[in-house]
């Protein structure tokens, strides 16, 4: 049975007002919630580790998954293992996000690794969303690893966002792609007080014409410390472009770290990466239409971030 926090979790990281339609897992201080399966879709339980197998049949065109996870217990560590079969020619959004609400002082963290198998032709779309709340003093953590392998043609798109709370993060990304395999990534991340985060992202090209574009846009605010290993390999025909800005303010501190690696001459990889201030020209312009310097800092803040 959901509770008034957890209602305001699921809408926060997987925008539900409440149980889902379709197929879907719901994941509560480390226990499951409820599930429900479809014809094209099934859920089902690790035996070895805590975790589930999402099972999408080829063809299967339309349909979504959530997965959401909650945590509104401190002093929890919750680690899980899922793993994604994305049949082949198949059209899929699965939304992916965590949220913790700390009532306390001891920490609470959830560690997620997620594996997917993009089959031959299919398009999945991942969404996964971050947050955390709690009127404790206790750390909200949250440590995704994310795994991708995209056969030939497939299509894999991620929109990983931290929308705020997370003290602490490690995130990792690690994508294969195959012959004419397609890779989209958008990455929003927001740190403030004395939060941290590191994200890694590695993608590697193997495959004839395969593309990858990643998209990564963060802000740091006071004391908070950010840190982008955005790394990029092409072993063939390929093209990839990597593009990592971040706005920074107060006291925060931001490191972008880029590497792009060719092993072939037909390789066209491209890095470009940014870090300064909010322009003044911006809030001087908002801020002759009436808005305070606040509002204006928002609102270019949140179309940053969009």
């Amino acid at each position: 049975m959901l509770n008034a926090i957890d209602k305001r979790i699921l809408l926060e990281v997987a925008d539900l007002h409440g149980i889902p339609l379709g197929a879907y897992n719901i994941r509560k201080n480390g226990q499951g919630e409820s599930r429900n399966t479809t014809t094209n879709i099934d859920i089902t339980t690790k035996l070895d580790k805590p975790g589930i197998d999402v099972t999408i049949k080829p063809g299967t065109k339309g349909e979504s998954v959530h997965i959401p996870v909650i945590i509104s217990a401190e002093g929890l560590t919750d680690v899980v293992y899922n793993t994604f079969e994305v049949g082949a020619d198949s059209e899929v959004l699965i939304v992916a996000g965590c949220g913790i609400h700390n009532p306390g002082s001891g920490k609470a963290q959830h560690d997620g690794i997620h594996e997917f198998f993009v089959r031959r032709g299919a398009r999945m779309r991942y969404v996964e969303k971050h947050y955390g709340e709690g009127e404790g003093s206790g750390d909200k953590i949250l440590n995704p690893k994310t795994i991708i392998e995209v056969e030939e043609g497939g299509v894999a798109e991620l929109e990983l966002v931290q929308i705020k709370g997370v003290d602490h993060t490690l995130r990792d990304t690690i994508v294969k792609l195959h012959k004419n395999a397609r890779l989209i990534v958008s990455e929003r991340l927001l740190t403030y007080m004395n939060q941290d985060a590191e994200s890694n992202i590695t993608v590697e090209l193997v495959g004839e014409d395969s593309t990858a574009q990643i998209i990564s846009r963060s802000v740091a605010q006071d004391e908070s410390r950010q840190i982008f290993h955005l790394n990029m390999r092409g072993y063939t025909r390929c093209r990839g472009h990597i593009q990592c800005d971040s706005i920074i303010m107060h006291s925060a501190q931001v490191s972008s770290v880029p590497e792009i690696t060719a092993f072939d001459s037909d390789a066209q990889l491209i890095h470009e990466a940014a870090i300064g201030k909010i322009a003044s020209e911006q809030l001087t312009k908002l801020m002759t239409l009436g808005l305070t310097e606040k509002e204006a800092e928002d609102t270019v803040l949140q179309g940053f971030l969009k």
